[in-house]
């Protein structure tokens, strides 16, 4: 790839993040192809080519399922009613709400919302990040309590305030290929002498849930953390973390280990009474995985709460 391209392509994520950060704080008002291309400085015939390579989807398509899964994610953590959860997400009625939620997870919110809320707080009757499925009750116990037993095991857990924290970060979609924007970022670190900073720890925060996104479609930003707001370039963007109280679970793991100590994590949440705020879930590594002789990852989780 050229570099003039490089740059090109560079543009179009830091603007469609722009488009991202719009359309998750507005998922209620009117997000037409007019309005949304002029948060991206783009015409709406130029918008829509850029917006659907990068995230392979319309703006339509993209819009009412980020509606949709926030409705879902709004169903398992919040004592809303269907019908307030419906307007919050951008749906002018129930029926409407209704009819988009079952095309999309083959379940009506009701029932989602049944099979999702129990003593447990069960992470989904439908199908795990890997496509596992728990079919029947003593199976799910069985997980539930395996899950349990591994957080009693491996992990270290605060409940504390955090401090805002700021850092430049890197869009990145879906599971595929994000070591490729995990090494993007750590070379554009490097060429600017922030890797060596004390400070600077590499992390990773998911802007949807593998709950109720497909692993392709999960949004997330690689990050480093720096103690300010720096200049950056290209598809590197600042970010800020809001400070604020989280569940801060500490690990020693391998990386196939991620997914069940996030899930049981979310299990103690929930058996210890504390409910998930707004604000995103993410985790900060202290080592390089690579580097250790058992690749094990020494890594913090982190989950804000109300």
């Amino acid at each position: 790839m050229k570099n003039s391209d490089k740059d090109i392509h560079s543009d179009y994520r830091n603007r469609i993040d722009n488009v991202f950060k719009y359309i998750d704080e507005h998922l209620n008002e009117n997000l037409s192809l007019e309005l949304v291309s002029r948060i991206a400085l783009y015409s709406p015939y130029h918008f829509h080519r850029v917006f659907k390579f990068v995230t392979q989807e319309t703006l339509s398509t993209y819009v009412n399922r980020r509606r949709i899964e926030q409705a879902a994610s709004m169903l398992i953590h919040k004592s809303k009613s269907i019908s307030e959860i419906a307007m919050l997400c951008g749906f002018n009625d129930n029926s409407s709400f209704t009819r988009a939620f079952k095309k999309f997870y083959k379940i009506s919110p009701t029932d989602f919302r049944a099979q999702n809320t129990n003593i447990f707080s069960k992470i989904s009757q439908l199908e795990s990040k890997n496509g596992q499925a728990y079919p029947c009750y003593e199976k799910y116990i069985c997980t539930i309590n395996n899950l349990k037993n591994w957080i009693k095991m491996n992990a270290k857990i605060d409940v504390k305030d955090i401090s805002e924290i700021q850092a430049i970060g890197l869009t990145h979609i879906g599971v595929n290929g994000i070591e490729h924007a995990f090494q993007k970022l750590i070379m554009w670190a490097n060429s600017k002498h922030l890797m060596h900073i004390p400070e600077a720890k590499v992390g990773r925060i998911f802007y949807n849930s593998f709950k109720i996104t497909a692993a392709e479609q999960v949004r997330m930003s690689v990050f480093l953390t720096t103690k300010t707001p720096i200049k950056t370039e290209g598809e590197i963007n600042n970010l800020t973390i809001e400070k604020g109280k989280c569940i801060v679970g500490h690990f020693e793991i391998k990386p196939e280990d991620f997914e069940k100590s996030w899930t049981g994590l979310f299990i103690w949440m929930n058996e210890n009474g504390y409910q998930k705020s707004d604000a995103h879930p993410f985790e900060i590594y202290h080592n390089d995985f690579r580097t250790h002789p058992e690749h094990k990852c020494f890594v913090d989780l982190y989950i804000p709460i109300l």
